[in-house]
């Protein structure tokens, strides 16, 4: 259902574009993080959930990480005020057409994700893959050149992005449920 309400909007928003000349754009954003994400193991994405995993094993004093799959997949990410950034961009700027991806153009493996957010975290210990859960899709990596080209770039670095999510995440613990390792 989330692909054809997204679908559902897109259409929406070009079908208003085109009968009542309205400068409407829709923005597809990549996988998004950052400051009020969900970080509950059980229905979280894969960075946030990395965050709370190395965040528990770190305080629990556990020597491993087990993190599903191989670690080989690729995903790109955005952090929550790029996306912002983007949505101001489209409302300052008169865009010529409907539909503009928004992400960074650079991918990361899990593995690679899984490490800067360890470091981040501060934990020590090992990162243990398993392999017997699945990887999901090989790569997903957005075309973001159509906005690029209009002016628009994402500035927050993964791995700062990161940093900031987990001070975030610190100061907000006590929203979030508790966990048994």
């Amino acid at each position: 259902w989330y692909a054809i309400a997204k679908i559902a909007g897109v259409k929406a928003c070009e079908a208003i574009r085109k009968q009542f000349g309205k400068d409407y754009v829709s923005l597809m954003p990549t996988n998004l993080y950052g400051p009020f994400d969900n970080f509950d193991l059980e229905t979280s994405h894969v960075l946030p959930a990395m965050i709370r995993k190395f965040h528990e094993a770190k305080n629990n004093n556990h020597a491993d990480v087990k993190l599903w799959g191989s670690g080989t997949p690729m995903r790109e990410f955005l952090h929550v005020d790029d996306l912002a950034k983007a949505v101001v961009f489209s409302v300052k700027n008169t865009l010529p057409e409907n539909l503009y991806n928004v992400g960074t153009g650079r991918d990361v493996t899990i593995k690679q994700l899984a490490e800067i957010i360890q470091k981040a975290v501060g934990h020590q210990g090992e990162i243990v893959w398993d392999s017997s859960k699945p990887d999901g899709t090989p790569r997903k990596l957005m075309d973001s050149g159509k906005l690029n080209a209009l002016g628009w770039k994402d500035s927050i670095a993964l791995s700062d992005g990161i940093k900031a999510t987990y001070s975030w995440f610190l100061n907000n613990q006590e929203n979030f449920k508790e966990v048994k390792l």
